[in-house]
């Protein structure tokens, strides 16, 4: 039920909002240049490794050695505005139409952490990691890690189609009033360094 929503939805949002989609490509194209999108590898169900696709928010400013320079410093005045709307996370529509991301989920994570997390951390991806998700409601980047993995395997214990739906509800409403988009000091949240205990 939960993959035939995400095939309805997904569609039908990706037909309707191609307008939207084209007018911010080109914005994208105009203020930050090109790539249009960023992708990058991220882990998915049981860690497959999968590409994200988001508007691209940052301009690809390096340091003398070659180096990106840190996020709260490369990412643009549009950029900040496609984040403050999550407007840079639309072009996910096309991960969940392809079955590589639900709308619900645990947010998909960086590579490089897979190898950090402990046995229960790493119970997050026992499910298709999701545009919003439960720690994506209940803090989002302005939580720490061990409470974000904390809620993300309570997500994964309790989901269910109308846990689901409470989550994108209560989403439409954090998006509009632009809470937990990042930490102090950083362009969205800190880098998970793993645990002191296993």
């Amino acid at each position: 039920m939960k993959r035939i929503f995400d095939l309805v939805i997904s569609t039908v949002l990706l037909i309707l909002l191609s307008p939207l989609l084209l007018v911010l490509s080109a914005l994208v194209l105009l203020f930050n240049g090109a790539p249009i999108l960023f992708t990058q590898p991220r882990p998915g169900y049981r860690g497959k490794i999968f590409n994200i696709y988001k508007f691209r928010t940052m301009a690809q400013t390096k340091n003398s050695d070659g180096t990106d320079m840190p996020d709260s410093v490369r990412i643009t005045p549009f950029g900040n505005f496609l984040r403050k709307f999550s407007l840079d996370e639309l072009p996910e529509l096309l991960n969940i139409f392809l079955g590589q991301m639900s709308f619900v989920g645990p947010r998909p994570l960086l590579v490089q952490y897979l190898s950090r997390y402990n046995v229960e951390q790493n119970r997050r991806h026992d499910v298709l990691p999701g545009l919003t998700g439960w720690a994506q409601i209940n803090g989002r980047n302005a939580i720490s890690w061990d409470e974000k993995f904390k809620l993300d395997v309570w997500y994964v214990d309790h989901q269910s189609f109308w846990l689901d739906l409470k989550i994108m509800a209560i989403t439409l409403l954090k998006v509009i009033k632009k809470e937990g988009i990042s930490q102090p000091g950083h362009a969205t949240s800190e880098e998970f360094m793993g645990n002191d205990k296993i």
